[in-house]
């Protein structure tokens, strides 16, 4: 029987890491489009991926499983340290991000700064429950299930929280609604 391409990787045959790259890079990449946001995040990962798969190929064990099973693993266990990662990220500054609106910069004029000024008076009205769903969901980008596992929140619920806190702010915003503006102010 041969040796696997992991295995004449972890013996350091510069060969079997353009095969490894060869078989396996398709595959990566496809699951790195999966997972990010951009081609450029999904570009890093795939190298990040390559790399651990080259320091972990010494690990691999043909009785445990495929060398595809075994490169997908450490594919999606990367991309989900790096979903971590930019959450954590992104929580850190999350609640910076709604206070803040008021800085934003002025798009077509001073109107989208009011307006951003306006939206952040008037998230901040909102119940915390509600605030944290907003910013997890519209700020992090974070699923409705994915808001759920993180909060310990039902999944209904937290569509509920996001539906009623959407609704509220388009009310107090006069967004569609015939409602006075002066209401979000005061």
């Amino acid at each position: 029987m041969s040796e696997s391409i992991l295995e004449r990787v972890a013996r350091g045959d510069q060969k079997a890491v353009r095969e490894c790259i060869d078989e396996f890079g398709g595959l990566v990449w496809a699951i790195a489009r999966r997972m990010t946001r951009s081609r450029a995040d999904a570009e890093d990962a795939v190298q990040e991926i390559f790399v651990d798969v080259w320091r972990s190929a010494a690990r691999f064990d043909a009785a445990q499983g495929s060398e595809k099973v075994f490169v997908t693993t450490i594919a999606r266990r990367r991309l989900i340290d790096r979903i971590r990662r930019g959450r954590m990220n992104s929580m850190m500054d999350g609640e910076e991000s709604l206070e803040d609106l008021r800085f934003a910069e002025p798009g077509n004029g001073g109107e989208v700064r009011a307006e951003a000024e306006q939206a952040a008076k008037v998230v901040a009205r909102l119940r915390p429950d509600q605030r944290k769903v907003l910013r997890m969901g519209l700020l992090e980008g974070m699923t409705h299930s994915e808001i759920a596992s993180a909060t310990g929140m039902p999944l209904g619920t937290v569509k509920t929280q996001m539906r009623r806190g959407l609704i509220q702010v388009r009310q107090w915003m006069n967004i569609d609604n015939p409602a006075p503006m002066e209401q979000a102010t005061t």
